[in-house]
């Protein structure tokens, strides 16, 4: 709308304002004769088709460049903001406020009559309709504004930017286009985003797990759509397949039978053929046949294949499952000082587009890792006992994580020689003590031994001769003598 203001009778200090509504260069109504005294607070209101939750409102002064100023701004989350021309600022900042849908002008003056301009921008994308793999990808991001010059670019679900002020994209859809595209209006030096979000019913993606993350290979069917409806196609049969991957690096010839689905029970149950400790998710009559576990395995490399079999056809999703492994050399229990080569690998080269990324214990030697991005193999010419702990290694696409191992390294400080001279002195001592404990315990066996031999002579020597005291022999007395 824009408002003009005149003074047909000076005398009186009477103004009058008329406003035509002109939104997007389309006249929406009839002109509006505003009046206003000095000194009064005047509402200057925004056009009927104004949604605080859809557009960005802006009120400027003045009819045309370089004189217009902007006075204020309104964005859909309720963010207000005022015009910050110096020169201007002061004669409007105690004047005007902005509310959900007026201009506000408070204490009017002369030098505030004029023409005032509202102007509203709305982000508007179409909505691409579900999408196979190989079929066209059409995104459309245009900004409807009557005055302002803007520019658009796209940013894809992986956050990479998409063309240089590309307002529409036409692709061939793949896998890597599923996901949340966002819309990116750049205007004065200000931003301005909008998101929508893309489904491409994938034939394959690929997920990455490790031994250290929550194990998740991913299948189901869109919410809005029962398993009534999928049964009224003729469905046959549901499983889930694995051909596992080679240490060449190829897939086995024939699959592992993991589960089938039962669809001639209710509830609908999975019946588990092999099942390599994988679990079903509980939610299966919400469509969701996603296969987990609380850990990956290094075994679980290869292909796992959802499967949809119909009389006609059969649709197979298929999940190139990677897993992310640390390897040590020589091992994780090691030595002060010693050499360690840390190797983060997926059993195969990384490709271009993925990057990994160390991140050492608190208070390591290693914290400042000085390559960009982070090398595969990470060899430390001495490692020491600040450096033990959990050693992480995630994996990186563009700005997206997706997922990472820990490795704990337990590292021993090194002996000093005077140290070994010590334990070496130590051990001596000991074994010699046990020497002399021994030999003082054989020493007493054989004094224990003679003076039983002894005890038995005398006993002998009782027994065979009897005498009165005053004829018995010096030999007996002496004999007898032991007996005390």
């Amino acid at each position: 709308p824009t408002f003009v203001c005149f003074h047909p009778k000076p005398t009186t200090g009477l103004w009058i304002c008329t406003s035509t509504h002109n939104i997007l260069l389309t006249l929406l109504g009839a002109d509006e004769v505003v009046y206003a005294q000095l000194g009064e607070k005047v509402f200057l209101k925004s056009p009927s088709s104004y949604n605080a939750t859809a557009h960005y409102i802006y009120w400027f002064f003045g009819k045309q460049e370089p004189s217009r100023i902007q006075l204020g701004w309104r964005n859909i989350m309720g963010g207000v903001g005022k015009t910050d021309v110096k020169h201007f600022y002061e004669s409007w900042k105690t004047k005007i406020t902005l509310s959900e849908n007026s201009l506000i002008i408070d204490g009017i003056e002369e030098k505030h009559f004029g023409t005032y301009i509202c102007e509203l921008k709305s982000v508007n994308m179409g909505s691409p309709s579900l999408l196979l793999p190989g079929e066209s990808l059409s995104l459309d991001c245009s900004v409807k504004a009557s005055y302002r010059m803007t520019k658009i670019h796209w940013l894809n679900p992986s956050g990479e930017s998409i063309g240089s002020n590309q307002k529409a994209i036409i692709k061939t859809a793949t896998s890597k286009d599923n996901g949340q595209w966002t819309c990116v209006v750049r205007d004065n030096q200000k931003e301005y985003q909008a998101k929508i979000s893309v489904t491409v019913l994938a034939s394959s993606l690929f997920q990455y797990s490790s031994k250290s993350s929550h194990l998740t290979i991913p299948c189901s069917i869109p919410l809005h759509i029962s398993w009534d409806q999928i049964k009224a196609k003729g469905l046959k049969e549901v499983n889930w397949q694995f051909f596992p991957k080679l240490p060449s690096g190829g897939n086995s010839d024939g699959p592992q039978q993991l589960f089938s689905l039962y669809l001639d029970q209710v509830p609908l149950t999975w019946k588990a053929n092999r099942t390599r400790g994988l679990s079903t998710e509980p939610d299966l009559q919400k469509g969701k046949l996603s296969l987990v576990r609380k850990q990956g395995r290094e075994g679980d490399r290869g292909d796992y294949v959802c499967s949809f079999k119909f009389p006609k056809v059969t649709l197979n999703k298929t999940v190139h499952l990677e897993v992310l492994q640390i390897i040590s050399s020589p091992g994780t229990n090691l030595i002060s000082g010693q050499q360690v080569n840390l190797t983060c690998s997926l059993g195969h080269p990384l490709p271009s587009d993925l990057q990994v990324k160390w991140l050492p214990p608190e208070g390591s030697s290693q914290l400042s890792l000085q390559s960009d991005p982070h090398p595969v193999h990470l060899s430390i010419p001495e490692i020491w006992t600040e450096d033990s702990g959990n050693w992480e290694c995630s994996l990186w696409q563009g700005g997206r994580k997706l997922t990472s191992d820990v490795i704990t390294l337990k590292i021993e400080p090194k002996l000093s020689v005077w140290m070994l001279v010590i334990i070496c002195s130590a051990a001596v001592i000991v074994i010699l003590l046990l020497i002399v404990v021994f030999f003082l315990y054989r020493r007493r066996q054989r004094r224990m031994r003679h003076l039983r031999h002894r005890l038995c002579q005398c006993k002998r020597y009782v027994h065979t001769i009897s005498w009165t005291d005053e004829m018995v022999p010096d030999i007996y007395l002496q004999s007898h003598s032991c007996l005390h």
